[in-house]
């Protein structure tokens, strides 16, 4: 991983700077205030991002509760980002959400910590695997009903965890996970 700040110059890591990572990442940190930003082209979430109508449907409990009201959509894909503008493009149609599905692209996932963002976007591929795989079937898939998708994107009042940390005790269990099946992965 390489860390650069908004001029381009490498602060942290080794290596270059890929000119299309800077011309998405540097505006996004800037116009969205995030302090995270992870860009993927993910299996199951690009194999959403490429059918003609790449929706996240609220067809699951994680789907309506991460997700029903947190993505956005670019469905003007150009081709590889080349300069900053294309960058603000992307801020400005993400607004105040944390998803960003970039038709024929991939995606990206916003967040105030690795751990926040990490978390929402291991489970957006989790459920873009979950709907490919139901359209997969042929069969119409049944989505919540909007009073079941209230419910459920509505926090527990009774957990006994503040957001922050529950995203901070998942990070660390998949990070125990990742440190179990590939010792040696951070060498």
């Amino acid at each position: 991983m390489i860390v650069f700040d908004e001029s381009g110059q490498v602060l942290q890591g080794v290596g270059d700077l890929e000119l299309s990572a800077f011309c998405i990442h540097a505006p996004m940190h800037r116009l969205t205030g995030a302090k995270v930003v992870l860009h993927t082209h993910q299996t199951w979430a690009l194999a959403l991002n490429m059918l003609e109508d790449n929706r996240l449907l609220a067809a699951s409990q994680t789907a309506a509760f991460h997700f029903s009201r947190n993505i956005a959509y670019d469905n003007g894909y150009s081709g590889p980002a080349r300069a900053l503008s294309e960058g603000e493009r992307l801020a400005s149609i993400l607004g105040g959400k944390k998803v960003l599905f970039m038709r024929n692209h991939g995606v990206v996932v916003v967040g105030d910590t690795v751990a926040q963002a990490y978390r929402l976007l291991y489970k957006l591929e989790k459920v873009c695997k979950a709907q490919v795989l139901a359209m997969s079937t042929g069969q119409p898939i049944k989505l919540l009903a909007d009073t079941m998708v209230e419910d459920v994107s509505e926090p527990n009042p009774q957990t006994s965890h503040s957001p922050a940390e529950r995203e901070r005790l998942y990070f660390a269990a998949m990070m125990r996970v990742l440190d179990r099946v590939m010792p040696g992965y951070a060498d």
